[in-house]
């Protein structure tokens, strides 16, 4: 049968909702940063961003509006593309040589994660990890107010960061209203530049957070509205974004899909595929976004026994499917349609990436455990056990299905 609404939720759902204080969304946005702080009554920012974002001269779109309303900013741009402990160790030690009474995450994920990360050190001293899940690490020393240059990690609008302890590759789920932003500026504009890649791995990464938001075990009609509306702007404009970087309608359809999706899954979680692809990233250095899309066909189609009908709407929502479409027919052409969707934006596979077979495999224990103790798979309609996930990144790397 067909889907006329939303599938039904499971009785008794809580939902916990957790939001930044002022999202502001508009083009050309960035240059009101220094009112955003004078909302707050801030005045003393650390900006938390990359070494490119300095170079390109891209980080002066924040930093000259603060100098033109007297505002000095210092520039923390160590950052790292994957936040790894000893950066935030790093940031940690800068953030206290001054007075500073906020900081600013500006970039990609990584910078926003950074900042997030360095404010709970910051707080409560010791290791990063000492914060991992299922620690609540609810004490921020500063507000982070985060302005994203990229349509995908959602980070802005989290409240989560995700950070890789060096010395033992595994990356660590760090989760709490410390991390969540006190504030956000969602400006399109920031992401004309931005190469295909990037454009493609951050909307890929999008569109699973909210895919994986809508199937959670702990989805709520507040997180399934949003999830909902990010698919649909997703699913429409992803191709066209990744094709015509200069298209200022896909760009803040994928912009505001890419916030919607990061509210969805900070108050229902991810599941599988991002259980399992942390670990690809923490010792094969595959980009977030990336690892995401190399596992999300081959995870959703095991998962759909579990949520048919959850995935057959979302196949409806992202275009894969017309409205009158069976739910088994809907949620097969999602699966076929998201491994389409990543041969139109040339996804490489992990051997195309350039890991090795051998190293795939011998890591594929380890990153199940790690997988499993990340907590995501738990959320997942179908719940793996290790030898399940050990299959399933077999399959990944061989592109042949593994037996349902």
């Amino acid at each position: 049968m067909t889907t006329a609404s939303t599938p039904a939720l499971p009785s008794g759902i809580t939902a916990n909702i957790a939001a930044p204080r002022l999202l502001l969304v508009a083009g050309g946005a960035v240059r009101q940063i220094a009112d955003v702080l004078g909302k707050f009554g801030l005045s003393r920012p650390l900006v938390v961003t990359d070494p490119f974002m300095v170079s390109s001269g891209l980080v002066q779109r924040c930093l000259e509006p603060l100098a033109a309303a007297g505002i000095a900013a210092t520039v923390f741009s160590d950052t790292v593309p994957e936040p790894v402990d000893t950066v935030i160790e790093a940031g940690v030690a800068e953030f206290r040589k001054g007075r500073f009474d906020c900081m600013i995450g500006f970039g990609g994920g990584s910078p926003i994660d950074t900042a997030k990360a360095m404010t709970i050190l910051a707080a409560g001293g010791g290791r990063m990890r000492d914060y991992k899940v299922p620690v609540a690490c609810d004490q921020a020393a500063v507000p982070v107010i985060a302005i994203p240059t990229t349509a995908g990690t959602g980070s802005e609008c989290t409240r989560f960061t995700v950070i890789t302890d060096h010395e033992r590759d595994e990356k660590m789920l760090i989760a709490g209203l410390g991390a969540l932003p006190l504030a956000a500026i969602v400006d399109y504009e920031l992401t004309f530049s931005v190469p295909p890649r990037t454009t493609a791995d951050t909307g890929v990464d999008s569109l699973t957070h909210a895919l994986e938001a809508y199937v959670s075990k702990r989805a709520n009609p507040f997180s399934d509205a949003l999830a909902l509306a990010a698919m649909e702007l997703i699913g429409r404009n992803l191709r066209t974004a990744y094709a015509e970087p200069r298209n200022a309608a896909a760009r803040e359809a994928m912009m505001i899909g890419a916030t919607q999706a990061g509210l969805a899954f900070s108050n229902a979680s991810v599941a599988l595929v991002h259980g399992m692809s942390r670990p690809i990233g923490a010792h094969f250095h595959v980009p977030h976004g990336l690892s995401n899309a190399m596992l999300l066909p081959a995870i959703t189609r095991w998962s759909v026994p579990g949520a048919e009908a959850r995935y057959a709407e979302a196949s409806r929502r992202i275009g894969f499917a017309p409205a009158g479409d069976a739910d088994p027919v809907a949620a097969a052409k999602l699966v076929t349609g998201l491994a389409r969707l990543n041969q139109d934006l040339s996804v490489p596979t992990p051997a195309a990436f350039g890991i090795a077979e051998a190293e795939w495999t011998a890591k594929m224990p380890l990153m199940a455990e790690q997988a499993l103790a990340s907590g995501s798979p738990g959320n997942n309609p179908r719940v793996p056990s290790a030898e399940e996930i050990v299959t399933l990144y077999r399959e990944v790397w061989t592109g042949a299905p593994a037996n349902a």
